[in-house]
């Protein structure tokens, strides 16, 4: 699976932003989907993630109730939908595939496939 994420940028804080993975690959669908992010001299953080269905996306502490995950199977995207940025949002934000089922997809150990990271800078 190559993944690539898309739709970073800059915003101001309270602003929205929706980025987008598109895969490639025929077996999309069976994966879970997730989202982490990294600021430089931190740990890769997790955001989100959506399991092969769809219906049941869980999140970081830190951005629920503000993004929400989606997936398009016929289209092979996965796209998170972040409203009320703050400035501690910015970060480079990456998307990952995997199978394996730990810890409902929050570690970086249940991924197996990583894109190249989109920056989203949130100014205050």
């Amino acid at each position: 699976v190559q993944l690539q994420a898309s739709g970073g940028g800059l915003v101001q804080a309270g602003g929205s932003l929706r980025l987008s993975c598109a895969a490639s690959g025929r077996t999309f669908s069976s994966y879970r989907m997730g989202w982490f992010r990294q600021v430089p001299g931190k740990e890769r953080e997790f955001v989100a993630a959506i399991g092969w269905s769809g219906r049941t996306p869980v999140y970081a502490d830190s951005v629920k109730d503000r993004f929400t995950i989606s997936r398009d199977n016929a289209k092979n995207t996965v796209d998170p939908q972040m409203n009320s940025l703050k400035p501690e949002d910015t970060a480079v934000y990456y998307c990952a595939a995997g199978t394996t089922y730990r810890d409902y997809g929050k570690v970086r150990e249940a991924y197996d496939y990583w894109g190249q990271g989109t920056l989203v800078t949130v100014s205050s």
